[in-house]
């Protein structure tokens, strides 16, 4: 059985998606169940059993799971908001439910396969996956950070796989869900419904207005990058997750406005709260990667963007 958690938000959801496309479904998704929004993520995909969070915690501590029966865990699961400034609640879902799941991998030699995030390198400019390039500048980041921290001490010791993927900025389909925190493509696709203009950023840290370069990657090159470390378990490590080219704001509005051929670029103030807790700059060093052997290349945000607003107006009817 593979184990998803985080199962029914943006990237478990889209994970558990193409696992079925591969014809696997013997899948134990972990969440928060209750949640009717987020269950809408996964209404049409095969899953065999739903375990909420805090039960799947208590099955592998009490051995109500047994951990034969687990072949890989994907751990997808994280409160993802930069702006959550609760640090007693970011520890205990982002490091601490972390540790206990990466605490019974070791144990039972499981494959982890866990959701880091480029938000850990800070406003610096260097993103090759060393510790004197991470500099976290919020609680979400510093939450990622520390539980990188603890695997490190376990690469190279560890006879079971453990892989930290470093996401940088994705979008795509199924993350309507997460408002304040979805992609700037979806937020400036839904803007396109109700005006005629896009909002971008005034100039910030020496960048021209909108001229903010993100790497910007489509959530189906994320999961192809998962599948491929689920297929290739004598790999452990942590490695970015991006395309290795930074895109600007720009282009990404550009792409939304193309698809719906309409609308013009308005840029606003820069928010106050956000000075100094914005990252201005990422791009992917995937040299890791790379040398870890995958090969397979990424949308860029002309391509990507396409794909996912076709996908949201439900064409092609079958891609999602």
């Amino acid at each position: 059985m593979i184990v998803v958690t985080g199962s029914n938000g943006f990237i478990g959801s889209n994970l558990i998606r193409n696992l079925n496309t591969l014809g696997i479904s013997d899948i134990l998704a972990v969440d928060n169940h209750d949640n009717k929004e987020l269950k809408k993520n996964v209404k049409d995909c095969q899953i065999k059993e739903q375990l909420g969070i805090k039960d799947f915690l208590k099955g592998i501590k009490k051995g109500q799971i047994n951990p034969s029966d687990l072949k890989t865990i994907f751990h997808q699961g994280a409160c993802s908001d930069t702006m959550e400034w609760d640090a007693e609640y970011l520890f205990e879902v982002n490091l601490l439910y972390s540790k206990e799941l990466l605490n019974f991998c070791l144990e039972n030699l499981i494959p982890l396969i866990y959701a880091s995030s480029a938000s850990v390198y800070g406003s610096g400019t260097q993103f090759e996956e060393k510790l004197e390039n991470e500099s976290p500048i919020n609680l979400y980041a510093y939450s990622k950070y520390l539980f990188d921290q603890n695997v490190r001490q376990y690469l190279g010791k560890n006879k079971s796989q453990i892989v930290g993927l470093r996401y940088f900025n994705v979008y795509g389909p199924n993350e309507a869900h997460k408002d304040g925190m979805a992609s700037v493509a979806y937020h400036l696709h839904q803007q396109l419904k109700t005006s005629e203009q896009v909002n971008l950023f005034k100039g910030s840290d020496g960048f021209g207005d909108g001229e903010q370069r993100r790497d910007f990657i489509h959530v189906d090159d994320v999961v192809n990058v998962n599948l491929w470390f689920m297929d290739n378990p004598e790999v452990s490590g942590i490695f970015n997750v991006g395309t290795g080219k930074s895109q600007t704001f720009n282009e990404v509005a550009n792409a939304v406005i193309e698809w719906n051929q309409k609308g013009h670029i308005n840029y606003i103030d820069f928010p106050e709260k956000l000075k100094g807790a914005y990252q201005s700059f990422t791009e992917a060093d995937i040299e890791a990667l790379r040398k870890a052997g995958f090969t397979e290349d990424f949308l860029d945000v002309n391509a990507g963007v396409k794909k996912y607003l076709d996908a949201l107006s439900g064409w092609p009817k079958n891609e999602y």
